[in-house]
């Protein structure tokens, strides 16, 4: 399997940077995963990196070397980061769970499978053309959804960063999985936080549709 990584993280305007970010990979199989630590919760760092450790560490653990079944592996982890973060806060008897949005793919045996919770997202590329989106668990999304406002007014909504679903809520996380994609030969995947999605929606897809290079790429900003 061949594939070349690109990564990339900014903190912008915040004083602190709450994203985490990592892939690992056995002979056969590749895990990407990004998490945005939720601002408007404490320890939001903290929650995406548990998230993201607790799936570098699953993967090392059963990619030998390839999963037995990706999306239940997917599925798997995003329950036991859930649960982790609860474990976290009542360790340190936090007054509140930290909490983040996740998105993590597998790619295996010429497929990709995917999950996300939140509005971190994965996109498909191929040929310079979106084949596959998630689709984020947000309010602005039922809006989309309901009809009441278009795509084009996702990024400027002043309810754009209201999530539904995280891992380390009070309740029990929308988990959502992918069917098991065919990948072709210079297909690209992206995962982003609303950082590289809200900012500069067309520009984004402009540019990523001129990359014909073979790659698969979590990317965020």
């Amino acid at each position: 399997m061949r594939f070349t990584i690109f990564q990339e993280s900014r903190k912008g305007a915040r004083s602190l940077n709450q994203d985490r970010i990592a892939y690992t990979y056995s002979r056969d199989t590749l895990l990407l995963v990004v998490a945005d630590g939720m601002g408007g919760h404490a320890g939001g760092e903290i929650a995406a990196q548990i998230a993201v450790r607790l799936f570098i560490d699953r993967f090392q653990q059963e990619a030998t070397p390839i999963l037995k079944n990706p999306l239940t592996f997917l599925h798997e982890t995003m329950v036991k980061a859930h649960a982790a973060l609860g474990s976290y806060s009542a360790q340190f008897s936090m007054l509140e769970t930290p909490r983040t949005t996740c998105v993590a793919c597998i790619v295996q045996g010429g497929h990709a499978y995917w999950v996300h919770v939140g509005d971190s997202r994965l996109y498909l590329y191929r040929r310079g053309a979106l084949i596959n989106q998630t689709r984020d668990h947000s309010k602005v999304q039922y809006l989309v959804d309901q009809g009441l406002i278009g795509p084009g007014e996702v990024a400027d909504h002043p309810d754009r960063n209201k999530v539904y679903s995280c891992l380390g809520g009070t309740v029990d996380p929308v988990i959502d999985l992918s069917n098991r994609t065919v990948l072709r030969d210079g297909d690209i995947i992206v995962l982003c936080t609303d950082g590289l999605w809200g900012s500069d929606p067309e520009r984004r897809d402009r540019d990523l549709a001129h990359d014909h290079a073979p790659s698969s790429r979590p990317l965020r900003k």
